[in-house]
């Protein structure tokens, strides 16, 4: 293209402006000119940015906008895109070409920028599909040079933000209570979040979103990757922001020799101005794309029972089978053999690596079991690690050399366990290898793929090898899909430590928290979903009360929180009470007349205020849709505030039916109103408007419980 021209590409509501320079600009980098809500057609900036902005009293003679791929040492004092060198050469990046290569369908565009000074290559791919509103980046570097690149940083984008654009959310977390949102303001002072930890982590998501105070407008961003991560906002002198997004690399990590490439992670991005909601809904039809599903499309999700909880170590043929049943009796589908089925597995201490049955609780292996589960009508699911090796294991005693460790420092357990170099071959053969045998002589229809633990010493030959470890993952993952096409796959990490668009082009679910405290839950879920459709996320009805925190709730509030997602039980119904059961099953029931609905259309969520939370799950037009209230405090208020619902068709009257599989706790101080009645008894009609801009009234509700409604668009 010829200087000066401008490449634009739009999604469905949002546009890119990329100014293209000519040959002699500084530097041959794109420069970024918009990323918002879409323009009309035709529309571009009014020329050139040079000379749009006169030049500054006490600034470099070369104007240096923000470009695509800002570079060090020539002029751009923000961050860079790229920190490399050859043994202190070559430090600095100054691109002096730039070819545009556009793809099959105009809707993807790489820009291949050469620097021939410090012999490199840089190709961003930016894909953006015209019917979707999120894009991605890609970075791919190459050197061209005859000695090797030591690289220090790599992102996999740059975006621009525009001035005013200062209010920042996060999330961050640990272990059994991840995903708590962080609010900050971002100020001229630079905002840093990293991840050391060698998987997405329980601390801290990749991944943010930018707004302005009391706009809906909103930029978010997420780095689909299962390691060591980085994000960087920086100010820009002229009111901007520019972020940066990519894989976090320990020193030395990456060495490039000469003709070989390092590409980064994908990175997701999206500008909704429909506020967090609108951000929600681009992410979840990014990610429904991209699901591997068995057969190629979702299929109904099973109603899950996970033994975790409910026999822990006890692993007695007479006990899972009676386990088996009473789950069957609920309506479950799905029974998934936890942690303890393997040889010598009497605890969390020892045996990891050893993966066939253990000998004595199994002493004809997993299909006697497996069986009777199938003969009652429900899959059988299965809990691996294979990425873990425990000490105390056949596998280390025979093959030490295979955990990850730095030669001359002591090995760093954690939870009792060492991590395997899964990117050595002979260690990934030996782990499909039994893995493969598991699959072929039981009926396994799911593993439940953990990962207990961070990576420390990992390292392979006294480099750091954390960026290997989850490309193979990654590959062992695709070799097991392909070898059992028909197998699905969680990913789980000690709870929600391994949630990211990367893992999720490779599995199918994952486990959203360790923790099933439902209140805890509340706030778990409801950040999850800013990401995450809802049939992906893992919500279990645990034990009353819940292990991790010794809090409990009224079952019919727990089955309410779970119902939404991909729903289960993590709790063992037999220490229920015949009344507990019945409405257990009831809620079963429900969960699966709904979850057509559930799991196909978009999610709304809101705060009603005085401890009232609600989201809302339904088809894109809000026709039809099921409405979670929960209230998780006590009310400071006489009466419940109303409950506002502005993505309701103003033209439509709604009815609103009570969707209770049993009736409604009684309270001394409950008496229903003559509209709750209603509800319950066959529906009420609302005007859309009303419910939109008045808003729902709602009964008096207790803390920690939960109404659920179903609204219908009248013809």
């Amino acid at each position: 293209m010829e200087e000066g021209s401008f490449l634009t590409l739009h999604s469905r509501s949002s546009t890119l402006v990329i100014e293209l320079r000519g040959p002699q600009a500084p530097d041959a980098a794109p420069l970024w000119r918009y990323w918002g809500p879409r323009l009309p057609d035709g529309v571009v900036p009014g020329g050139p940015i040079t000379e749009t902005r006169p030049p500054q009293p006490s600034s470099f003679d070369i104007d240096t906008p923000l470009s695509i791929a800002p570079a060090f040492g020539v002029g751009w004092t923000g961050g860079s895109a790229l920190l490399a060198h050859r043994d202190g050469l070559d430090f600095a990046q100054r691109f002096d070409r730039c070819d545009v290569r556009r793809h099959a369908g105009d809707h993807r565009v790489t820009f291949v920028l050469t620097d021939t000074v410090a012999c490199l290559q840089l190709s961003i791919t930016i894909t953006i599909d015209p019917a979707r509103d999120v894009f991605s980046l890609r970075c791919t570097l190459t050197n061209t040079g005859d000695a090797p690149l030591q690289v220090q940083w790599l992102a996999a984008g740059t975006l621009p933000l525009p001035g005013g654009f200062d209010h920042l959310r996060s999330t961050a977390g640990r272990w059994s209570s991840e995903m708590q949102p962080q609010i900050e303001r971002l100020s001229r002072s630079t905002w840093l979040r990293e991840n050391r930890s060698g998987r997405t982590s329980h601390e801290s998501f990749p991944g943010a979103i930018v707004g302005d105070e009391g706009s809906t407008r909103l930029y978010g961003a997420h780095l689909a990757w299962s390691g060591n991560h980085r994000q960087v906002i920086e100010a820009l002198d002229d009111g901007t922001r520019q972020w940066q997004l990519g894989e976090w690399l320990a020193p030395g990590e990456v060495r490039l020799p000469p003709g070989q490439a390092l590409q980064s992670p994908e990175l997701l991005a999206a500008c909704s101005t429909e506020g967090l909601d609108g951000l929600a809904h681009a992410f979840h039809d990014a990610l429904r794309q991209r699901l591997p599903w068995p057969g190629g499309a979702m299929h109904e999700r099973p109603v899950h029972l996970n033994t975790w909880e409910a026999v822990y170590f006890d692993h007695r043929r007479d006990n899972l089978e009676s386990l088996a049943l009473a789950a069957a009796d609920l309506g479950v589908e799905r029974f998934v053999l936890d942690d303890g089925w393997f040889h010598g597995r009497s605890d969390d201490q020892r045996a990891l690596g050893d993966w066939w049955p253990d000998e004595t609780k199994y002493p004809d292996g997993l299909a006697p079991l497996a069986g009777f589960v199938n003969s009652l009508g429900m899959e059988f699911g299965l809990w691996v690690e294979p990425e873990m090796v425990s000490p105390d294991s056949d596998l280390y005693r025979a093959h030490p050399d295979w955990a990850l460790q730095i030669e001359g420092r002591p090995l760093v357990t954690f939870r009792h366990q060492l991590v395997l170099d899964v990117a050595r071959p002979e260690v990934a053969d030996h782990l499909f290898a039994l893995l493969d045998a598991r699959l072929r002589e039981t009926p396994i229809a799911y593993l439940k793929w953990d990962m207990n633990r961070d990576l420390s010493t990992a390292a392979r030959a006294g480099m750091p090898a954390y960026r290997e470890q989850v490309h193979a993952l990654y590959a062992l993952l695709d070799r097991v899909r392909q070898a059992h096409p028909a197998v699905e796959i969680e990913s789980c990490a000690s709870g929600g430590a391994r949630i990211d668009f990367g893992v999720l082009a490779h599995t199918h679910r994952v486990w959203t928290s360790d923790c099933n405290d439902a209140l805890s839950r509340v706030t778990i879920q409801r950040e999850l979903l800013q990401w995450f459709p809802p049939e992906v996320m893992g919500a279990h009805v645990g034990p009353y009360p819940a292990h991790t925190t010794g809090r409990g709730q009224m079952l019919a509030f727990r089955c309410a929180v779970a119902l939404p997602g991909h729903f289960g039980v993590e709790a063992d119904p037999r220490a229920m009470s015949d009344a507990e059961r019945a409405e257990l099953r009831a809620w079963i029931a429900l969960h699966k007349r709904l979850r057509h609905l559930l799991h196909s259309g978009r999610v709304w969520r809101g705060d009603a205020g005085d401890g009232i939370v609600w989201q809302a799950h339904g088809d894109d037009a809000a026709r039809e849709l099921v409405l979670f209230v929960y209230r998780i405090d006590a009310t400071q208020q006489r009466h419940a505030p109303l409950v506002r619902l502005p993505m309701l068709d103003a033209r439509k009257t709604y009815r609103l039916q009570r969707m209770a599989p049993v009736a409604p706790a009684a309270h001394s101080f409950a008496v229903a109103s003559p509209l709750a009645t209603a509800m319950r008894e066959g529906g009420a009609p609302f005007d859309g408007a009303w419910l939109a801009r008045g808003g729902l009234p709602l009964p008096r509700m207790a803390a920690e419980s939960a109404i659920v409604i179903r609204l219908v668009a009248q013809a």
